[in-house]
């Protein structure tokens, strides 16, 4: 079975960031590695409509520029397909991605125990506090930034029952960002 993993970037006070080149949050090169390695693991990325809006276009155009400092990774982003959440959209308005316009859950279920490798999730808060609601991730890899907003979302806000993690990496970045790794039990 394939298995959802989530990629956020986060603040201190467990505010989630969704915004493509976040300039709140600096990736090094150590951070920008391990999502990459991440990346390449995976078949497919899972996406809410909102998200996609922004993030397909910009890591398009992070993808033809080879100064960029992120444009390897914005050529895998922009090569893996894409599977679009939204109620909206019944067509795609952008290359390699696919819409869904089912419920959430059972696409998603449907989606893991088809053939092929992992699938990542990048944000948004409401769609990726809807994953989790559902127990639809497998699991979490959060970026925690070395920043304290005091106001802002979180992707737990629609967690109803505890969720229990276990810790499977933890590393610490020059840059000041911490990678917290954990699967998730049921």
């Amino acid at each position: 079975m394939r298995k959802l993993k989530l990629q956020m970037q986060i603040s201190v006070d467990a505010v989630a960031t969704v915004e493509p080149g976040a300039k709140n949050f600096k990736w090094d090169d150590e951070v920008r590695g391990f999502a990459i390695e991440n990346l390449e693991a995976v078949d497919a990325i899972v996406l809410g409509r909102n998200t996609a809006e922004d993030f397909i276009p910009y890591w398009e155009n992070v993808s033809k520029d080879p100064a960029d400092s992120d444009y390897e990774f914005g050529k895998l982003l922009t090569n893996i397909p894409k599977i679009v959440f939204s109620a909206k959209l019944k067509t795609s308005k952008w290359t390699n991605a696919t819409i869904v316009n089912g419920d959430i859950a059972e696409e998603i279920r449907k989606l893991k125990n088809e053939e092929g490798r992992d699938m990542i999730v990048y944000g948004g808060i409401s769609f990726v506090s809807s994953l989790i609601e559902h127990r639809l991730i497998d699991e979490a890899h959060l970026l925690v930034n070395p920043s304290v907003f005091g106001k802002g979302e979180t992707i737990y806000k629609s967690l109803k029952n505890k969720l229990k993690l276990e810790l499977k990496r933890c590393k610490p970045f020059a840059c000041g960002t911490v990678l917290l790794s954990y699967s998730i039990a049921e």
